[in-house]
C-alpha cells in the first residue's frame, strides 16, 4: 500500500502514476495510516519558491528527503522538475530504473514528433530526452525512429478539412480474462443486433450530414469484434456507411477481424465486397494452453485457417495483434510465438505489453487468479522486436498504458506501404476523430490552438440504444 500525501494536489496525477511505474498493482491511499509500504510526502512551500519531498519505506533509515527549486510559472517546466527528482529517489530506494525512465505519458512519440517539427536535429531531441526524462537509449531510440515514420505517413493529409470515422461494434464471442473494453457476449444479443444498428444507422446519418464537404481519410471498424456480427449485419453495416458517406478520399478501410472464432468466408466475402482494404486477425499468442486460460475459444489451427483463408480471398493488408507478459508465458513461449507468426507472413504486428486494466477480470477477480505467473521482461519485448524486423517489418506508432506489465510499450510494426494511418491519427491527436457506436469517444482538434475536446457515447447497449437522441445532442455541442 502505497501513501500519497500533499499539500497542494496540483501535481497529484504526475507523482502517483511514477509511483505506479516503480510499484505496479499496488493499491493508493492519500492519507496517513498504519501499514504503509511506502509513504510519499510532497508540500508545495511557501510563497510557491520550492517543492519539498520526503520517501520513506516502513524501516526508518529508508527516508529520504529533497527540496527541489521550482519555477510555479510554467507548469511543464515545473512538473518535470517534481517527476525528476522524485525519480531519483524512486531509482536509489528501489535499486531500479525504468526503461521509459520519469516519462509516464502514454505517447512518449508525440514528444519526438513535436521536436522534429520545431526543427530540431536527431541528436538534439535524443539529448533533451535523455535530459529530462532519464529515458534508455534504446527508448529514445524507438521514439524517434517512430515518431519520424509517422510524421512520412500523416504528410499530405488536410487536418483543417479532414476527419477520420471509428464505428465501434460492442460484440465478441466471449469476454477474454485481460479485457477492458466495451464488449459484450454476442450470444446474448442474439436476434436483436438489428436494434443496435437501428441507433448505430441514426447516429451515422447525423455525422454524414454535419460532416458534409469535409475529407474522410480513414473509417475504422473496431470493437468489440466486429466479425462477431452475421453476415447479413455485416453487409447491412457496411452498406450504410457506403451509401451514406463519400468514400472517394478515403486513404484506409480497416475492420478488425480480431477473434479467428468470428471468421467466415462468408463474412470475409462481404469485407471483401465493400472494400475494405485491411483486417486483423488477432492470436494474441500461439501456445493453446493459454487461449484456454485466458477465454478465447479458438485454437492455434484456426488461427493458421483464417489467416489463409483470408489470403486467397485477397486480403493483402491483414495485422496480427500479440500479447507479451501473459498469465504463466515466458521466454521461450515468446520465442515459439514469433516462430508461428513469422510463418504466417502478416503485412503488420503490434506487440502489446499486458496491462491489466480496472474493469478486466484480472483485475475484478483477483482472489480467483492470484497464483497466475504473469511475466513481462526486456527480453520478450526485444525478441519481438528482433523477429519484427528479421519479417521485414519497422515501428510505425507507439503507445503505453498504466499498470502494463515490465513499465514498457506497445509497437506497431508494418511492412512498407503496410501501416494503418488510424493509428497513427489517434495517437498523434492532429486530426478531430469522430466515434461512433456504444463506447467509443469523439476527439475534436481545434486548428491553430493545440487543444483537443472531447465527447463521450455511453458503454451500456441498452443504454445507447434508449439515449441515441442524446448521443447526437453531446455531438452537435462538440462538433
Amino acid at each position: 500500500m502505497i501513501g500519497i500525501i500533499l499539500n497542494d494536489n496540483g501535481y497529484e496525477q504526475d507523482i502517483r502514476e511514477l509511483l505506479m511505474a516503480f510499484f505496479p498493482g499496488e493499491t493508493f491511499v492519500h492519507q496517513w495510516q498504519e501499514g504503509l509500504d511506502v509513504c510519499m510526502e510532497g508540500a508545495v512551500c511557501e510563497e510557491r519558491q520550492g517543492f519539498s519531498m520526503v520517501v520513506s519505506r516502513r524501516e526508518p533509515e529508508s527516508r529520504i528527503s529533497r527540496l527541489v527549486q521550482v519555477a510555479y510559472d510554467d507548469r511543464s517546466v515545473a512538473k518535470n522538475r517534481i517527476k525528476q527528482e522524485l525519480y531519483r529517489i524512486l531509482a536509489e530506494m528501489t535499486g531500479r530504473q525504468l526503461p521509459w525512465g520519469s516519462l509516464t505519458g502514454i505517447r512518449p512519440a508525440k514528444i519526438a514528433m513535436t521536436k522534429l517539427e520545431e526543427g530540431l536535429s536527431e541528436e538534439e531531441i535524443y539529448h533533451y530526452m535523455k535530459e529530462t526524462y532519464f529515458a534508455s537509449d534504446d527508448k529514445i531510440r524507438l521514439c524517434i525512429q517512430t515518431a519520424r515514420r509517422e510524421r512520412e505517413l500523416l504528410s499530405g493529409l488536410d487536418y483543417e478539412k479532414g476527419y477520420s470515422l471509428y464505428v465501434g461494434i460492442p460484440f465478441c464471442p466471449t469476454t477474454c480474462l485481460y479485457c477492458s473494453f466495451t464488449s459484450f457476449p454476442i450470444g446474448k444479443w442474439a436476434g436483436r443486433t438489428g436494434l443496435y444498428l437501428d441507433a448505430l444507422e441514426k447516429e451515422l446519418n447525423y455525422v454524414a450530414a454535419r460532416k458534409q464537404g469535409s475529407t474522410l481519410d480513414t473509417v475504422y471498424i473496431g470493437g468489440g469484434t466486429p466479425t462477431s456480427l452475421s453476415p447479413e449485419d455485416l453487409k447491412r453495416l457496411l452498406g450504410k456507411l457506403k451509401s451514406t458517406f463519400d468514400f472517394s478520399g478515403v486513404r484506409e478501410f480497416t475492420v478488425e477481424a480480431g477473434r479467428p472464432d468470428s471468421i467466415t468466408p462468408e463474412k470475409l466475402a462481404v469485407l471483401k465486397e465493400y472494400g475494405v482494404s485491411r483486417i486483423s486477425i488477432n492470436p494474441q499468442t500461439m501456445k493453446q494452453e493459454t487461449l484456454d486460460l485466458i477465454g478465447r475459444r479458438h485454437t492455434v489451427e484456426d488461427v493458421r485457417q483464417q489467416f489463409h483463408l483470408a489470403r486467397e480471398l485477397g486480403f493483402d493488408n491483414i495485422n496480427m495483434d500479440l500479447i507479451i507478459g501473459l498469465p504463466e508465458e515466458g521466454l521461450e513461449d515468446v520465442r515459439a510465438t514469433m516462430e508461428e507468426i513469422a510463418g504466417l507472413g502478416p503485412d503488420s504486428v503490434t506487440v502489446h505489453s499486458l496491462a491489466i486494466k480496472r474493469a478486466a477480470r484480472l483485475n475484478t477477480m483477483k482472489e480467483v487468479y492470484k497464483d497466475l505467473k504473469i511475466t513481462g521482461t526486456q527480453e520478450m519485448i526485444d525478441l519481438t522486436s528482433d523477429y519484427a524486423r528479421q519479417m521485414g517489418l519497422e515501428p510505425y506508432y507507439l503507445y503505453r498504458q498504466k499498470n502494463m506489465a515490465g513499465n514498457f510499450e506497445n509497437v506497431g510494426y508494418a511492412a512498407p506501404g503496410k501501416a494503418c494511418i488510424y493509428n497513427v491519427l489517434i495517437m498523434e491527436e492532429k486530426q478531430t476523430i469522430i466515434g461512433c457506436g456504444a463506447g467509443t469517444s469523439t476527439k475534436r482538434v481545434i486548428p491553430g490552438e493545440n487543444r483537443i475536446e472531447r465527447c463521450e457515447n455511453v458503454k451500456e447497449v441498452a443504454q445507447y440504444i434508449e439515449r441515441i437522441d442524446e448521443m447526437i445532442g453531446r455531438k452537435e455541442k462538440l462538433l
